[in-house]
């Protein structure tokens, strides 16, 4: 009960500052700011303003279902279900590690497809409405293939370790665990950029040379080396 009482105030205390904050876009959707309106046109402002309103309500949604399904995997037994099936079907044949990691990979998924309707609403409904999706059915439907193939690429071995470090370190295993995930995450700052984002994103040099020397020489004055 504890716990649902502090998801509670949360989830209260998260909708109380958001609706202050749609109220007072909503109070001056119909003027520019003085110290922009000689250079944001109203119309601009009016639809900056109707775009954070519906993506307000839009995360207050989110946050209720998020907080339901929260509550769906604990206090109501969700995940223990999930890991009862799962166990019963794997463990006796291939053991604990294969069962753990499945359980990962089905809790994962079914927490997915739970999310997949506010996703796609929110990109085809929500962004489409306001000109900022260029995003087709088939390349979102490639990009979650890819996404799901990179992550159990990346994510499969790495629990595995986390897993084997947490049965065979003692009471050290945390400090391993933590360690194995430093060395992970240095490794993503250069896998990153150079291997993973340019799989589901387009990247080309800037076509307007003076802009890329005004860019370059910012870059020089803050320290930042970059190619």
């Amino acid at each position: 009960m504890t716990f649902a009482a502090a998801l509670l105030v949360s989830v209260a205390l998260k909708f109380w500052l958001a609706t202050r904050q749609m109220r007072h876009v909503a109070a001056h959707r119909a003027a520019v700011p003085a110290a922009f309106a000689a250079t944001v046109p109203l119309a601009a402002h009016q639809k900056a303003a109707d775009y954070t309103l519906v993506r307000s309500r839009f995360a207050l949604l989110s946050l209720a279902l998020g907080s339901a399904v929260l509550l769906g995997w604990t206090l109501l037994g969700g995940l223990d279900v999930l890991n009862t099936v799962v166990r019963d079907a794997l463990q006796p044949r291939f053991g604990d590690m294969a069962y753990q990691l499945a359980l990962l990979v089905a809790f994962v998924l079914v927490g997915g497809l739970l999310d997949a309707p506010l996703e796609i609403y929110n990109t085809f409904r929500i962004e489409q409405r306001f000109g900022f999706n260029r995003m087709t059915w088939r390349l979102y439907l490639v990009d979650v293939a890819k996404g799901l193939l990179i992550g159990a690429a990346i994510g499969l071995p790495l629990a595995a370790l986390v897993l084997w470090l947490m049965a065979s370190a003692g009471a050290w295993w945390w400090l391993a665990a933590w360690l194995a995930w430093v060395a992970f995450q240095l490794l993503m700052l250069v896998i990153y950029p150079t291997i993973i984002a340019p799989l589901f994103n387009k990247f080309e040099p800037l076509p307007d040379e003076s802009l890329k020397q005004r860019v370059q020489a910012l870059m020089a004055r803050c320290g930042f080396a970059a190619k």
